[in-house]
């Protein structure tokens, strides 16, 4: 029990820690999620995203929110994997930031549900 009750901790003060290292709200952050806002339709992100970010990453990107969205409705890792070409590690790292990371995740899929 008090090894559960370690583990528990540790992965409070780690989730704790991604929070606060997100939210130090740098300038150039700051001025991203502004810059995100202002879009207006999917053409316009995907030109801004495509002056922002490589071929390459915006395929990572595809594919980490591929994840969330098979990892929500309940879909194995293995197939996720299989299906998205991501490591389990990654999405293991996309599962635990859409049960317990900002909301940001959670906050979207549940949008797309309405």
């Amino acid at each position: 029990m008090r090894r559960e009750a370690t583990f528990r901790y540790v992965d409070t003060r780690l989730n704790a820690a991604m929070k606060t290292q997100f939210l130090s709200n740098n300038k150039e952050t700051k001025e991203l999620r502004h810059a995100v806002l202002l879009l207006k339709n999917a053409d316009e992100a995907a030109r801004f995203f495509r002056d922002l970010l490589t071929p390459e990453e915006i395929r990572e990107f595809g594919r980490r929110w591929s994840a969330a969205q098979l990892i929500d409705k309940g879909v194995s890792y293995r197939t996720v994997a299989r299906q998205t070409g991501l490591s389990t590690a990654t999405i293991t790292r996309v599962a635990r930031w859409l049960k317990k990371g900002m909301g940001g995740y959670a906050l979207v899929l549940k949008r797309l549900k309405r």
